[in-house]
């Protein structure tokens, strides 16, 4: 399977631990994934005593994103994609403030973003859950509501109701590393390999005609081990908005743009303080539309 940038061609989430790097935006093209290694490597959650794992032999597909392999769910062949967001070469700050680009203009011009696949969306609104449980002293209502606009600042580009409302739960959230469970999780745990942000897994159908793909089922997980959080731009903490709009457009449907795309929110690098990614830029807003 390769992945290419296009310009070559409302609230929840699960989370994983992961010892590499996600990077890199991609294409799908229409190649099946291998079975997941079924042996796991374990990433202690230290706040709710939960073990969370990933598989030993995930299979990188591109430069930080990893096949987890094939899954039937309900008569469907589902593929899993994990994306492994790492601490490193920050978005620089935006010369003068805001990001241009059109802002809601679909045929804005800009080619900086990638899809996981043409056509790969979500056809069905689904609710999400997020446990906000974290070591950071960020507040169930904060999490809840800005993780809820979030998921709005893509709705609103792309013009349309992507997924359902958000809502919070204090019950054990786990990534599913190995078949979808119909459940979209986002959380705080612990990240076994030391300087990754978060992963976010999409499940989907990737290949095939694009009308008859789609994505079925995202989960997130922030580490709250190797990086504090606010959501205040400090220097030494990890900004929530910034990440998390990042992530959320994987959980989209969106990838990579090249790396020469570093205004761009789907930018594959971030950094403590950075704030650069809370706002779409043009090739995001290009790239949702688009999907959308």
């Amino acid at each position: 399977m390769q992945y290419f940038p296009h310009n070559a061609m409302k609230n929840s989430y699960k989370i994983v631990s992961l010892s590499t790097v996600i990077t890199c935006s991609v294409v799908f093209a229409g190649i099946a994934f291998a079975k997941p290694n079924t042996e796991k490597v374990p990433a202690t959650n230290t706040k709710s005593g939960v073990v969370l794992t990933i598989p030993a032999h995930a299979i990188e597909m591109a430069p930080n994103v990893f096949s987890l392999g094939t899954a039937e769910v309900d008569g469907k062949t589902v593929e899993g994609i994990m994306f492994v967001h790492r601490k490193e070469n920050a978005k620089p700050d935006n010369p003068g403030g805001g990001k241009g680009g059109g802002k809601g203009n679909k045929d804005n011009g800009s080619s900086c973003y990638a899809h996981l696949a043409k056509g790969a969306k979500w056809k069905v609104v689904e609710p999400w859950v997020l446990n906000p449980s974290n070591m950071h002293g960020l507040s169930e209502s904060f999490l809840l509501s800005n993780t809820a606009n979030n998921f709005q600042k893509w709705e609103d580009e792309a013009s349309v109701e992507i997924i359902g409302n958000g809502s919070i739960t204090y019950a054990t959230l786990v990534a599913d590393e190995v078949s979808p469970d119909n459940l979209n999780e986002i959380y705080f745990g612990n990240i076994s390999d030391p300087g990754v942000i978060g992963v976010t897994i999409t499940w989907g159908i990737f290949g095939g005609p694009p009308r008859n793909r789609e994505l079925v089922e995202m989960d997130q997980i922030y580490d709250q081990v190797d990086f504090s959080w606010n959501n205040d731009g400090s220097a030494g903490d990890m900004d929530y908005e910034n990440i998390s709009t990042h992530e959320i457009g994987h959980g989209l449907g969106m990838g990579h743009p090249t790396d020469d795309c570093t205004e761009e929110t789907m930018f594959r690098f971030a950094s403590e303080g950075e704030t650069n990614k809370r706002d779409l830029n043009a090739g995001d807003i290009s790239g949702i539309a688009n999907l959308y």
